[in-house]
């Protein structure tokens, strides 16, 4: 079967952390992971974005399945249930809705811009390599910061979770897996 152009967009998950490594303000190019599958869910009414070109998913493929670093033990139940599946998503959202307030309150003049990554939102790593202060507004730098911090995580944890259990497993609770499946289930307008 020959590759299609969007079979390599696992390049663009690794391209996306090297570029925020070294200059934080990349972040913003991870937002494109986040409205391009809501908009072909809402427009389309369908999970292709998932199934097709979703560059994490395909990452955790290359390396679970191609480079064999996973188990490939089947996923547990729990995992791939509805509860937890929801259960992740508003967490997920709590998380990114604090990301958003932490931005605000930078925005404001509230609170002054941490450069720091949170990894499992919890543990701070400095990051100040990433960012001159200056360059942009610093509520601009604190959203990335913040997004990173998100992404990275949930690479991480799809990481763990490919290694343990099948090479997709985090697709079967991706917060943006389950948004696009909720945006497919709403009512046409027509």
């Amino acid at each position: 079967m020959k590759k299609k152009w969007y079979d390599y967009l696992w390049i663009w998950s690794i391209l996306y952390f090297i570029l925020g490594f070294f200059n934080i303000l990349f972040a913003w190019l991870g937002m494109i992971d986040f409205l391009v599958p809501l908009f072909m869910a809402l427009f389309f009414r369908n999970k292709w974005f998932c199934n097709h070109m979703c560059g994490r998913g395909q990452l955790f493929r290359l390396l679970g399945k191609d480079l064999k670093c996973s188990r490939s033990k089947p996923t547990p139940k729990w995992m791939t249930s509805r509860y937890f599946r929801y259960g992740f998503l508003v967490f997920f959202l709590c998380m990114f809705g604090n990301m958003l307030f932490q931005t605000w309150l930078v925005a404001s003049g509230a609170q002054s811009l941490r450069e720091v990554i949170k990894l499992f939102w919890t543990f701070r790593l400095p990051w100040n390599w990433a960012y001159t202060a200056g360059t942009t507004a610093d509520w601009i730098a604190q959203y990335s910061f913040g997004f990173y911090s998100l992404m990275l995580t949930s690479t991480i944890i799809g990481l763990i979770v490919m290694v343990l259990y099948m090479p997709r497993s985090w697709c079967t609770f991706c917060p943006m897996g389950t948004m696009t499946q909720l945006a497919c289930r709403l009512p046409d307008k027509k």
